[in-house]
């Protein structure tokens, strides 16, 4: 609906006017259905607040927003300092946004409703429902992060996880392990990053000959150290525990290495231990972590020319898949591989 007005989106949501501009805001108390509601409402009408309308005519403010899930994550604040200093050197400004998780705030900013003079969005998806985002129309460009996969006209920067994962794998099983465990498999429906690190492992043990044994995946809901610590505890209760564990994340394998630790285990002599993300932590750790290291520069670098480009050139162009790179980073919780022959 061109030159929707904020009575129209009320009238759509079936809410007051003032109900309609907190949401917009961000601001005031307003229930998680009404609220998801009015989004829906915004969405469809295509409206536009004033402010944004008036900047989209007079030109571009040099100012960018990147949305994370949880800037207290380590791995989110090394990418977001990335981001900002990548925008820098291109004369931009970033906006940081903590979504929390929250698709509804995820779309908010999708919108681009969380500030009137951003030229772009950097998206890194937790919640978000594709319907919804598809649904969102072209207010700012937009480039999504991480792996979530959505078949909507946005860029999207990544890497590879599977065969992230698969490398790390290799190297375990290069090392003489066996029975390698996984910590960071949620206990509901996972999602597009734990389903393409487990594809990785599994196919690396496949290729090996080496059996899967489910018993040694203990559900992990959240990637923080107390959640690596408590499937850690729940591993080594096995009969036959394990020789080495894979790490969905830097934090999980901090949480694992400190139970291994109170249960009297030697790291890496008796469980070799595999991160991913390569967090500041894991380089100083005692041992220090071997751990996947995505080049996060070249995400942040990725990302920023992705979103100016849609901003200053094409923004109708077919998107694109940019992939990033990653290394394996092989440190002391492994231990030293022997030659290949």
């Amino acid at each position: 609906m061109a030159g929707a007005r904020l009575k129209d989106v009320a009238e759509r949501a079936g809410v007051s006017i003032k109900t309609v501009s907190n949401v917009v805001r961000g601001e005031g108390r307003v229930a998680e259905q009404t609220r998801r509601r009015v989004l829906h409402a915004i969405a469809e009408l295509d409206y536009q607040p004033n402010a944004s309308a008036r900047h989209l005519r007079t030109g571009r403010s040099g100012i960018i927003a990147l949305a994370v899930p949880e800037l207290v994550a380590p791995y989110f604040a090394e990418l977001a300092a990335e981001v900002i200093a990548a925008a820098k050197t291109r004369g931009c400004t970033v906006l940081i946004e903590d979504t929390g998780g929250d698709p509804a705030e995820e779309l908010r900013i999708a919108c681009g409703l969380s500030d009137p003079l951003i030229d772009g969005v950097l998206l890194s998806p937790l919640g978000l429902d594709e319907t919804m985002l598809a649904n969102r129309g072209r207010r700012v460009p937009l480039v999504l992060l991480g792996e979530q996969s959505y078949e909507i006209p946005a860029d999207h920067v990544l890497i590879d996880n599977s065969a992230a994962a698969r490398e790390a794998t290799e190297h375990l099983l290069r090392i003489g392990r066996r029975r390698i465990a996984v910590i960071g498999q949620p206990p509901e429906r996972a999602h597009a990053t734990t389903v393409q690190r487990m594809h990785g492992f599994l196919t690396a043990l496949h290729a090996a000959g080496v059996p899967h044994d489910p018993r040694l995946v203990p559900h992990t809901r959240e990637f923080t150290r107390a959640d690596g610590a408590a499937a850690m505890r729940v591993l080594l209760a096995l009969e036959d525990p394990p020789d080495a564990v894979f790490c969905f994340s830097d934090l999980l394998a901090s949480g694992a290495m400190r139970a291994a630790h109170e249960h009297g285990l030697r790291v890496p002599e008796d469980l070799a231990v595999v991160g991913f993300d390569d967090i500041q932590e894991s380089r100083y750790s005692v041992p220090s972590l071997t751990t996947v290291s995505p080049d996060k520069q070249e995400i942040a670098e990725l990302a920023v020319d992705a979103v100016l480009h849609r901003i200053t050139n094409d923004a109708e162009a077919p998107h694109r898949r940019l992939t990033a790179g990653h290394d394996l980073l092989v440190r002391e919780s492994t231990g030293t591989e022997a030659p290949r022959t």
